[in-house]
């Protein structure tokens, strides 16, 4: 009986030590309509919910993230899926299935994290567009210490999004994509002959991306203004945010 009861309160004290360290991330949807968040997970960390599930309008859901963790979140739309899960999105699809075993399809919005392995480590965050855009999204630091800073794109891409980058469905531009995804040129994608941070520069693509997001990555060298940190933190993530 003593073995079973010291057993029982190691695994009480792991539970506790495991909650307290996690960091929680709280997804809301601000959108007036259901999307579909898609999650994927680096270096063999845990996967949060599933992979993938719906969030309908007004709603939110928390999903904790042990010390280390480090991955990604983004937005599916327009998905229809069936009682299997299996179905395919008008933008973000991750393969044809609710629970996303890889990547959102380009283009997307992306909220990427690493964390600290510790609660005394920073966190480092961003909202990317360096695979293009799908829609709104903004990331806000609940509690921590540091800089902290607010990361996201509260602006409409689609509805100022050059014609040669549009992405139409139904006769509505729902996407905007990246000049690298469009012309897969090393100028773009700072590859090649451009593959370094002196010789990647701005294009008119990305400084459009920037001038509307100016917190958010808009090419693949755009580091000093867009990574954010913080320590100690738990993290809201909203889609279709109405403001910073």
């Amino acid at each position: 009986m003593a073995v079973k009861q010291g057993v029982s309160v190691l695994l009480l004290l792991l539970a506790l030590f495991v909650s307290v360290s996690a960091t929680v991330f709280t997804l809301q949807n601000s959108c007036g309509y259901t999307v579909w968040p898609g999650t994927l997970s680096g270096n063999g960390a845990a996967v949060l919910g599933d992979g993938g599930f719906a969030l309908s309008p007004g709603s939110s859901i928390q999903l904790p993230a042990p010390p280390g963790w480090s991955g990604r979140f983004w937005a599916r739309t327009g998905c229809n899926f069936d009682s299997s899960g299996n179905g395919k999105c008008t933008t973000g699809d991750c393969g044809g299935t609710l629970k996303c075993s890889g990547g959102g399809a380009p283009p997307v919005t992306l909220a990427e994290f690493t964390l600290g392995s510790s609660n005394n480590d920073k966190d480092f965050y961003d909202v990317s567009l360096v695979d293009g855009y799908n829609m709104k999204m903004g990331v806000r630091v609940l509690g921590g210490t540091g800089d902290c800073q607010y990361a996201g794109c509260v602006s409409d891409l689609n509805g100022n999004c050059p014609v040669d980058l549009q992405v139409v469905d139904s006769g509505l531009v729902v996407a905007c994509m990246s000049a690298c995804a469009k012309y897969n040129a090393p100028e773009f994608c700072c590859t090649g002959d451009h593959a370094t941070p002196e010789t990647c520069s701005p294009t008119q693509y990305s400084e459009m991306f920037k001038n509307a997001c100016p917190t958010a990555y808009s090419y693949a060298y755009d580091d000093a203004s867009s990574t954010c940190t913080c320590t100690g933190s738990d993290y809201l993530i909203t889609f279709c945010p109405t403001g910073s």
